[in-house]
């Protein structure tokens, strides 16, 4: 499944909207704590494609298995910037600058690859974890603590 985004903040929304609606029928509740990470992950990686490269990108979820209660959720973006994201340190009063540090805090795995002429970020929520309690926020302090990132 994959969704067209336009280089406009408002995507984001429509983003959040249709990765919604792809949980319906999935197995995935709308309230569980793996859709609730879900959507703000799609929040993040599509966030930082439309303002951090002002380019058109791909929005991609395999839910596949998901129905049968351990399945790994896999949300991808890729856009047409060939620079890689990078870190940068924020302060706390700073709005912004924390979207990949979120990545990195709530999903099981993450990464990005060059691709083409520009880039996919992804990452990957393993339902038996967030169905053997893990929190929705993540679980554990993570090695980019103190870091936001900037996918550029």
């Amino acid at each position: 499944m994959q969704l067209e985004i336009r280089p406009d903040p408002a995507e984001v929304g429509r983003a959040r909207r249709w990765a919604r609606s792809r949980l319906e029928g999935s197995g995935i509740e709308a309230d569980e704590p793996l859709a609730e990470t879900l959507i703000l992950l799609v929040s993040e990686l599509v966030t930082n494609a439309v303002v951090h490269t002002g380019c058109p990108a791909v929005l991609r979820l395999s839910l596949q298995g998901a129905a049968q209660g351990c399945a790994t959720v896999r949300l991808e973006v890729a856009d047409r910037s060939d620079r890689a994201p990078v870190p940068r340190c924020v302060d706390g009063d700073a709005t912004g600058g924390r979207g990949l540090a979120l990545v990195d805090g709530l999903a099981d795995r993450w990464g990005w690859s060059s691709e083409g002429a520009g880039k996919r970020i992804w990452c990957e929520l393993d339902r038996s974890a967030q169905s053997r309690g893990a929190s929705a926020y993540g679980s554990g302090a993570s090695a980019y603590e103190g870091l936001a990132y900037e996918a550029v």
